[in-house]
């Protein structure tokens, strides 16, 4: 008898598996990607799935998708490489609330199964509680670090690294046995050359000339180069350079700038904060520079800056730039009043003359002019008898203004006495056990009037003034000591002392041939 045999069904396939492995930062080790895989394969293994693909990003931040494997992970999902990604925890395939319920769209939409070691089959609830923690934690991780760096600076530690004229100290020990970070030291030999770029700057010596005699001395800049104008003045709107570093006055600036990442490209991008939300500490052990030198500095700091632009408050390049020449900017055309300019030859001429629009043909060297204007502030500018009238007419306007704050300060002084007899009575009263609310609020209020009229009395009093003997012999004394000085070398402080003295340089036209006839206008 013949015996029939059924068929058997065929053996179901193994489902096929794609494992994915990610660290986010180069200082985590990189043996973190092998052991992810090695725990997944040991899980898979007693799934009984096959592992048949690897996908890894290497050193790269969960909070963004442009990352190689991770887009490679998804272009073989849409090919149906495999039928499960298995991953050490949800947090490797992104951090990122959004981009995780995207991957989980992605695999919805392919038919391919999501598990984590930590959690098994990922589901939708997974993902929105997942996905918000994950979030939460970068939020609270940032924060956290915020809040640290910010104590540290309010208890005067240092953030970052040590600028010029400091090192950093490695060698201090808490009581718990850690090291104490933040410590910074002097550097003596480099407090010296902060101590004199100060100097110099105050002076009226530009960033330029400084950082051309720092190098000229072989003076190593702060990285070991040469030292060039920007590492000394920096840039208004960032704080930084030199001659900004509040370091020097002793003080620990913190949140000058936060970093930004892009959400496609995940580069991270700096930006400035605003000045009321810096933090600073005080760190009177590292001082270089003194408040006075700090404050003359800052002041000519600022009156080189023009006015901000744009919202970083960021600078056009041609408003950067200091006067060229001697009295570059301040040379008119007698005929239209444009600006007068030097060519390539060294010449001053009338800007609208070469468009066409001015018949002033009068071309003047720079040297020729430069000694015209200088004579003419030493020789013309005080005669004896404008002299006389200046000091006579000041003489009076002065005796006059006097004679407006002495009274000023009578009427003042009266009505201090009567607020102190005030007082006197309101003490009497509270002697002899008389006790208000209100009585004290008087009493507050009579004290800070007290004190206000005493100030006012002390401001109202004139200070006298004495106009120097020979005035006029004393000012071109003082202008032929600005002309030694620009003849000497290269001094900015005698550049800026006669260009104060100059409000414009007006150039005529004479006869043809003939040299012009140039009119100064300036203040004594």
């Amino acid at each position: 008898m013949r015996r029939a045999t059924l068929p058997t069904a065929a053996a179901t396939p193994a489902p096929r598996v794609a494992l994915y492995a990610r660290y986010s930062d180069e200082r985590q080790s990189v043996h973190s990607i092998e052991d992810q895989f090695r725990i997944c394969r040991t899980y898979a293994e007693n799934q009984g799935w096959e592992v048949v693909q690897l996908f890894e990003d290497a050193a790269i931040t969960g909070r963004i998708t442009q990352r190689p494997g991770y887009q490679a992970l998804l272009q073989a999902m849409r090919e149906e490489r495999f039928d499960i990604v298995l991953a050490e925890a949800l947090d490797r395939i992104s951090r990122d609330q959004e981009h995780t319920a995207s991957f989980f769209k992605h695999i919805q939409f392919n038919g391919v199964r999501l598990f984590t070691l930590a959690d098994g089959e990922v589901t939708p609830l997974h993902v929105g509680l997942k996905g918000t923690m994950n979030a939460l934690y970068l939020t609270d991780l940032a924060a956290k670090t915020r809040r640290g760096l910010e104590g540290r600076v309010r208890a005067g530690r240092a953030t970052g690294r040590a600028p010029y004229g400091y090192r950093r100290v490695t060698s201090v020990q808490r009581p718990d046995g850690e090291l104490e970070r933040g410590l910074r030291e002097i550097i003596p030999e480099e407090a010296a050359i902060v101590r004199r770029i100060f100097e110099e700057y105050a002076a009226g010596s530009s960033a330029r000339t400084i950082a051309r005699g720092l190098n000229t001395d072989g003076i190593p800049g702060p990285q070991g180069g040469v030292w060039n104008p920007m590492t000394l003045s920096g840039r208004p709107f960032s704080g930084d350079g030199i001659l900004r570093n509040r370091l020097y006055l002793g003080k620990v600036v913190w949140n000058r700038r936060s970093r930004v990442m892009d959400p496609i490209s995940g580069r991270t991008k700096r930006r400035f904060n605003a000045i009321e939300t810096r933090v600073e500490g005080e760190t009177p052990g590292l001082r270089i520079v003194d408040d006075p030198l700090w404050a003359a500095v800052q002041a000519r700091l600022a009156a080189a800056s023009p006015p901000k632009d744009g919202p970083e408050g960021k600078h056009r390049f041609w408003e950067r730039r200091g006067p060229r020449h001697l009295f570059s900017g301040k040379l008119v055309c007698g005929t239209c009043g444009a600006p007068c300019s030097a060519n390539q030859s060294r010449r001053y001429s009338c800007n609208g003359h070469f468009r066409g629009l001015c018949d002033n043909p009068v071309q003047v060297s720079r040297p020729k002019l430069e000694a015209a204007v200088l004579a003419v502030l030493a020789d013309q500018m005080m005669d004896p008898a404008l002299a006389e009238a200046f000091a006579e007419t000041f003489s009076r306007e002065w005796k006059q203004f006097a004679a407006e704050q002495g009274r000023d300060a009578s009427k003042l002084q009266r009505d201090l006495q009567a607020t102190e007899r005030k007082l006197e009575n309101l003490l009497d009263a509270i002697a002899d056990g008389l006790r208000s609310p209100g009585l004290q609020a008087k009493l507050t209020a009579l004290e800070a009037d007290r004190e206000r009229l005493t100030l006012a009395i002390e401001e109202a009093k004139p200070e006298p003034v004495r106009l120097l003997p020979n005035l006029g012999d004393a000012y071109r004394r003082a202008v032929q000591r600005l002309r030694d000085g620009l003849a000497a070398s290269d001094n900015p402080a005698a550049s800026d002392a006669v260009r104060q003295l100059v409000e414009r340089v007006v150039i005529h036209p004479t006869k043809p041939y003939k040299p012009p006839r140039i009119i100064v206008e300036g203040r004594l």
